[in-house]
């Protein structure tokens, strides 16, 4: 079962921003794995082009690093509450 995301907003957006908080209260710790491309689209029912979105805007906000092969782990915490 996916999570309901609202149809008039980038659903990236919204992805990224439930993940931004899962790492803010600590249910994704530093060092840990977020989900994978193939575990977002199941839990969100996003496509595989969103999801990878997703991934690369936490990317650029220097919250996750990727390990080609390996995945995506936590690298920080947000330093502020986003808008999304």
């Amino acid at each position: 079962m996916s999570i309901e995301l609202d149809e008039t907003r980038p659903k990236w957006r919204q992805v990224a921003s439930i993940l931004r908080a899962r790492i803010a209260d600590g249910t994704y710790p530093p060092g840990s794995r977020v989900p994978s491309v193939v575990a977002l689209t199941g839990e969100f029912g996003i496509a595989a082009v969103t999801a990878q979105k997703t991934l690369k805007a936490l990317r650029e906000e220097g919250l996750i690093r990727t390990e080609t092969g390996m995945g995506s782990y936590v690298t920080g915490l947000p330093s502020r509450p986003s808008p999304d």
